[in-house]
C-alpha cells in the first residue's frame, strides 16, 4: 500500500474540534474507571473486608497499567505523527509493533501474578481476611485478565488517530457487560472472584472488538505483521519510558502509604481511600484525563504536519475547560460528600472517612486538572522527561510527609500530604508546558 499524498496544513484548532475529541475521550475514561465503581459498590454487598481489599488493590492494577504505559505511552504519539504527516505505512509497523510488546508485557505480568500475588498483598499492609480476598481479586484480574493486556495500546492508538467515538462505544459495551457480570456473580455467591471475572470478560471482549476495528481502519498487510528488529522498538520505549516509569513510581508511593499510614489507621481508612479514590476521583480524574487525552492528540497531530503554532493553539483553547472541570470537581467533593460517599458504603464508621477523605481532597481538584493538561500537551510532543521529573519526586515525598502528618492529625493528615505535593506538581508541569520548548518536535 502507497503513502498516498501527506495531508495539507490543517486549519486552526475549534473549541469544537476540542471538545468532540475531548467529551468521547472523557466519556471513555470515566467508563473505564467505571470498572471500580461498579466493583466498590458490588464491594458494599459483600462487607468490609472486601471493599478494604478491592479498595488497596487498585494501586497493584495501577502499577500492572503502568507496565502497560511503557508501549502504549510511546505509540500514542508515534502513531499521531504519523498520521499528521500522512506517513501510512510507518503508521501501520508502529501500531503491530506495540501490539507485539503489549501482548509480551501482559505475559510478563501474568507469570509475575502467578507466583508473586501474596508478597504483594502483605507489602499493602493487609492481613486476615482483606488480605484473603485481596490475593483472590487481584490473581483472577492479573492472570485472567490476559487477553484484555492489548487495551491500554488500543485505547492509544483510537487518540492518536482522533476516534474517541469509536473508543467510547467499546467503553460502554465493556461497562455494561462489566455490570450486568457483577451481578450474576454476587447472585451465585462466587465473591470478589466473580466480580475479577466479570472484569475480564468485559474487558476482553471489548479489546478484541477494538483490535479488529483498527486492523481494518489501519489496513494492515501481511508484510506489516513482523516482528521486526529490536531498533524499531526504541523510539516507542524512549517516548513511553518515563510516563511508565512515573505511573509505576505513582503506585509504590500509595503502596507505601498504605503499608506505613494507612493500614495501621484500620480497616475502615482502607474502605474510604477506595471509595475516595476508585469511586469519586475515578469519575472526576476521567474528565481531566479526557481532555488531557484530546490536546495530547491534537498536538501529536499538528506537530507531525509541521504546525506547532497550530498544536499550541490547541492546547490553550483548552484552558478555560480545565479550570471549568477542576472547579466543579472541588465543589461536588466539598459539597456533596455525604451524599456521593454515601452511594458506595452502609457502614458508619466508613463513611465518615470517606466524606472526610472527599472533603479532604476538594482543595486539590483544579491542582490535578492543570497537571493533567500539562502531561497532555507534553506527551502529545513526546516530550514526557519532565513529566517523570517532576511527578517522582514530589510523589515520593507523599510517604514521609503522609507518615508525619498521620501521626499528628490522622487519616486527614495523609489526605493533606497528597494535597500539598499535588500543587508542587501542577506548578512544575503547568510552567514547563508553559514555556513552549517542546514545539521543537514539529516534523519530527
Amino acid at each position: 500500500m502507497s503513502e498516498g499524498p501527506k495531508p495539507p496544513l490543517p486549519a486552526a484548532v475549534t473549541s469544537r474540534e476540542l471538545l468532540l475529541l475531548a467529551g468521547p475521550a472523557a466519556a471513555s475514561a470515566v467508563l473505564n474507571n467505571a470498572f471500580r465503581v461498579i466493583d466498590q459498590h458490588a464491594a458494599d454487598q459483600l462487607g468490609t473486608p472486601a471493599q478494604a481489599a478491592m479498595g488497596s488493590c487498585v494501586f497493584v492494577l495501577i502499577a500492572a497499567f503502568a507496565v502497560h504505559c511503557l508501549v502504549a505511552s510511546g505509540a500514542g504519539p508515534l502513531i499521531a505523527r504519523a498520521t499528521g504527516g500522512g506517513h501510512w505505512q510507518e503508521r501501520r509497523r508502529i501500531f503491530v509493533r506495540a501490539l507485539y510488546g503489549a501482548a509480551g508485557l501482559g505475559l510478563c505480568i501474568a507469570a509475575i501474578a502467578a507466583v508473586g500475588t501474596p508478597t504483594m498483598v502483605r507489602l499493602l499492609g493487609l492481613s486476615g481476611e482483606t488480605a484473603d480476598n485481596a490475593t483472590i481479586f487481584l490473581q483472577v484480574l492479573l492472570i485472567g485478565g490476559l487477553p484484555a493486556a492489548l487495551g491500554p495500546t488500543l485505547d492509544a492508538a483510537f487518540i492518536a488517530i482522533g476516534k474517541t467515538r469509536a473508543m467510547m462505544a467499546l467503553q460502554i459495551l465493556a461497562a455494561m457487560l462489566n455490570y450486568l457480570g457483577n451481578i450474576a456473580a454476587i447472585h451465585a455467591g462466587f465473591g470478589v472472584g466473580g466480580t475479577a471475572a466479570a472484569t475480564v470478560c468485559a474487558r476482553t471482549i471489548a479489546s478484541g472488538i477494538g483490535l479488529w476495528v483498527l486492523w481494518r481502519e489501519f489496513g494492515v498487510e501481511r508484510a506489516d505483521t513482523r516482528i521486526g528488529a529490536p531498533s524499531e522498538y526504541r523510539a516507542m520505549l524512549r517516548i513511553g519510558l518515563p510516563i511508565a516509569s512515573n505511573t509505576l513510581a505513582y503506585s509504590a508511593v500509595y503502596w507505601a502509604l498504605l503499608h506505613t499510614a494507612i493500614s495501621p489507621l484500620g480497616k475502615e481508612v482502607n474502605a474510604a481511600l477506595g471509595i475516595g479514590f476508585s469511586a469519586l476521583e475515578g469519575m472526576s480524574y476521567p474528565v481531566y484525563l479526557g481532555i488531557s487525552q484530546a490536546v495530547s492528540s491534537i498536538v501529536g497531530r499538528r506537530l507531525g504536519a509541521g504546525d506547532p503554532i497550530g498544536a499550541a493553539h490547541g492546547a490553550m483553547k483548552a484552558i478555560p475547560w480545565t479550570l471549568a472541570a477542576g472547579v466543579l470537581a472541588s465543589l461536588l467533593f466539598r459539597f456533596g460528600a455525604p451524599t456521593l460517599c454515601g452511594a458506595f458504603t452502609h457502614d458508619p464508621a466508613v463513611l465518615v472517612q470517606a466524606e472526610l477523605y472527599a472533603r479532604t481532597l476538594a482543595w486539590s481538584q483544579l491542582c490535578v486538572a492543570v497537571e493533567a493538561l500539562a502531561e497532555g500537551v507534553l506527551a502529545g510532543a513526546g516530550v514526557t522527561l519532565p513529566i517523570f521529573l517532576w511527578s517522582v519526586p514530589l510523589n515520593a515525598l507523599r510517604v514521609p510527609l503522609g507518615m508525619w502528618l498521620a501521626a499528628h492529625y490522622g487519616a486527614e493528615g495523609v489526605w493533606w500530604a497528597i494535597n500539598l505535593t499535588s500543587l508542587g506538581k501542577a506548578t512544575g508541569k503547568g510552567l514547563t508546558a508553559l514555556r513552549g520548548r517542546w514545539m521543537a518536535k514539529a516534523g519530527g
